[in-house]
């Protein structure tokens, strides 16, 4: 169910799924990559909404959310830890994809008494953006340029997925206003961990898929040797939307990681 809060006047829409026993399942929280929305996360929802509290942000200017999005990650912690406050999520563990994995490690680093843990998904501690994304979509019109969008969706697929994937993918991100999308990507591009990656403490899954070109998985296996026990997943098959490539392999790793945390 779709459901609406207002934080500081900006309506921000979550995708929530509370199962029967509410408080007494593990609560996953989901955030899309940039110039996405809870739609990226689906092969989750329906796979998992019986057996945990699921809820799939809209971050601001995305999705059904309001607002105008932001450009630089600290600030989206702000959000997501507003959010958590106002649904009285204790506890919870983030999943992050591309922007959002950058959100989820930032805020173990942040708030890491408010989480269970994080799962990042094609992060990074730094995730340098293709200088031409950047450019174009800086002095783009208002419309959505499609060459970018084609471009965007080609990086994040696998070859082999390509077919099944790459139109729903490029419509998904075609929503998008191109300032949120220049904005997401400025973040994403401005990232810089290498010095505070090892201040995670919270347990924490990386997953990456085998083929990913927006987000080597050598950026994965960096993230892994600094943060102090972290398990690390790279799924063949698969590029940078990992998730929806293959989600019957990655929701076995997530719900593997979220079994091992001690209560």
């Amino acid at each position: 169910m779709l459901k609406y809060f207002n934080i500081e006047s900006v309506k921000i829409a979550c995708l929530i799924s509370e199962s029967d026993e509410g408080d007494n399942k593990q609560s996953l929280v989901f955030i899309h990559g940039s110039g996405g929305d809870h739609r990226a996360w689906s092969h989750q929802y329906a796979r998992l909404r019986k057996k945990y509290n699921i809820v799939a942000i809209d971050l601001p200017g995305h999705g059904h959310s309001g607002g105008s999005g932001e450009k630089d990650v600290s600030s989206y912690c702000v959000w997501v830890k507003k959010l958590l406050d106002i649904l009285n999520l204790n506890k919870a563990v983030l999943a992050g994809h591309s922007l959002g994995a950058a959100i989820a490690l930032k805020f173990a680093i942040n708030y890491p008494e408010e989480i269970n843990g994080i799962v990042s998904v094609g992060g990074g501690m730094k995730m340098s953006v293709n200088p031409f994304f950047l450019d174009y979509l800086k002095t783009s019109p208002v419309q959505m340029p499609a060459e970018i969008t084609e471009l965007i969706c080609k990086y994040s697929l696998a070859k082999e997925n390509r077919s099944k994937f790459l139109d729903d993918l490029q419509k998904s991100i075609s929503r998008s206003k191109v300032e949120v999308l220049y904005g997401d990507l400025l973040a994403c591009n401005e990232l810089d961990l290498t010095k505070e990656a090892d201040k995670i403490k919270v347990p924490a899954l990386i997953i990456c898929g085998a083929e990913d070109k927006m987000t080597s998985p050598d950026f994965s296996r960096g993230l892994a040797v600094n943060i102090g026990g972290a398990k690390l997943e790279i799924i063949a098959g698969a590029g940078h939307m990992v998730m929806m490539e293959r989600p019957a392999e990655f929701n076995i790793s997530l719900e593997k990681f979220v079994a091992s945390i001690p209560e």
